[in-house]
């Protein structure tokens, strides 16, 4: 199938890979919408009757809705009901002529529609497949219902999150961006080392596993001492003092003291207290930790006879760590990023709006930040390509296993 996508020699790492993805939500469209970013063509398998989900989220951006407008810039929408006859046939020419087929179906389904990761392969040994999902293939939660909160309830993330009287969830969906990272990493990987041995891959991602994976050293702490850290809100259970401490102007600031040097030199030129780099209640982290409240409380004695500025500036002076309690509006105008020009305009359907660069930069290339697509918006193109004629798509939408083809598109 002609790419309309770079091809090698562009300098885009992906140029000539296609990805075809059978996808919805945010895991699975946050791993292509990177790969997109790194030059892949991206196809997105859509249903005919609204979409990815994710679409209907909300209207905040133009009419869209936000979530979409993060994870889908950059793809080609293709619409295909996959329970009929020719959608299935669509989509089975469409994987013969890809590197990469992701798919976050429920359970089961890919394999009930003739697109498991062992058929595929068996017919294309160099396909990478990428099977997510929120429990994993086996095991009792297989067939288990699988959204971000719920995985961060069940991965135990929202025990150490929140204030230590209530937990909370993360205020980003951190089970799919954990997995939909993982399955992107996992796919680089799998390409790799296909270009070096000749054969694709059969890869599997769970939500679960991949957020147990990021409770880390939380999972450590509890092995060694029988016991959670618990929750610390935005203080850490095993450093101190590394906290948000209150300012003059009404602004928090958090302070990070990593090690005892650090400290030395904080309790000295920040605190005017020297005598606490060597008293031994407080000179090392362990007996800072055990003391916690009265370290926090010095601190905050001296942050708050300052100005949010006046304070950021002085630790940054004398190479303490700090940030500022940002809200989104200020990440917005985050000085750092309008200085590293971070910002490019995307295109919508609804219009124009800003997009982050991905946070990867390759030298001296300029990665794509591709338009959102409308939904079946590259359907008709897309067929033609297959080699479908126009009485053909016709015939297609007719018996609905395609739609969103405009007639004008058909000529």
């Amino acid at each position: 199938m002609p790419r309309t996508r770079p091809l090698a020699g562009t300098g885009l790492p992906l140029a000539g890979i296609t990805v075809v993805a059978v996808e919805q939500a945010v895991a699975a469209p946050l791993a292509t919408r990177h790969m997109a970013d790194l030059g892949a063509r991206v196809i997105k398998v859509e249903r005919p009757d609204g979409g990815d989900f994710a679409r209907s989220y909300d209207t905040s951006v133009g009419g869209l809705a936000s979530h979409f407008v993060w994870l889908n810039r950059g793809k080609e929408s293709v619409t295909l009901d996959l329970k009929s006859p020719g959608g299935r046939q669509v989509l089975a020419e469409l994987v013969a002529t890809a590197d990469v087929f992701v798919q976050n179906l429920a359970p089961g389904a890919a394999v009930r529609l003739g697109f498991g990761a062992t058929e595929l392969r068996a017919r294309h040994p160099r396909l990478v497949t990428v099977d997510m999902s929120g429990y994993g293939s086996t095991g009792p939660y297989r067939d288990k219902r699988a959204y971000d909160m719920l995985i961060q309830c069940e991965a135990a993330l929202v025990s150490v999150t929140g204030a230590a009287d209530h937990p909370a969830k993360a205020g980003i969906p951190a089970a799919d961006i954990a997995a939909g990272m993982y399955a992107l990493s996992a796919t680089l990987a799998a390409l790799v080392g296909r270009g070096v041995g000749g054969e694709g891959a059969a890869l599997e991602i769970s939500m679960l596993e991949a957020t147990s994976e990021w409770m880390g050293y939380q999972i450590y702490h509890a092995q060694g001492t029988g016991r959670s850290p618990g929750r610390m809100g935005l203080s850490h259970p095993s450093v101190a003092p590394y906290d948000a401490f209150p300012t003059a102007d009404g602004a928090d600031v958090v302070i990070g003291v990593q090690n005892d040097r650090e400290w030395a030199r904080f309790a000295a030129e920040f605190l005017g207290r020297p005598d606490l780099a060597t008293d031994p209640a407080w000179a090392t982290n362990v007996a800072r930790v055990q003391h916690r409240e009265a370290v926090d409380a010095l601190v905050a004695e001296h942050t708050s006879a300052t100005s949010a500025d006046r304070l950021v500036a002085c630790l940054d002076a004398i190479g303490i760590a700090s940030a500022r309690v940002n809200g989104v509006g200020d990440l917005l105008d985050h000085p750092q990023l309008a200085a590293r020009r971070r910002w490019r305009p995307v295109e919508t359907p609804g219009g124009t709006v800003l997009g982050l660069l991905p946070p990867f930069t390759v030298e001296g290339v300029e990665l794509p930040m591709g338009p959102v697509p409308a939904l079946g918006e590259h359907t008709a193109p897309v067929l033609r390509e297959l080699g479908y004629s126009a009485a053909d798509i016709v015939g297609l939408r007719r018996c609905g296993a395609v739609s969103c083809v405009p007639e004008t598109s058909l000529a």
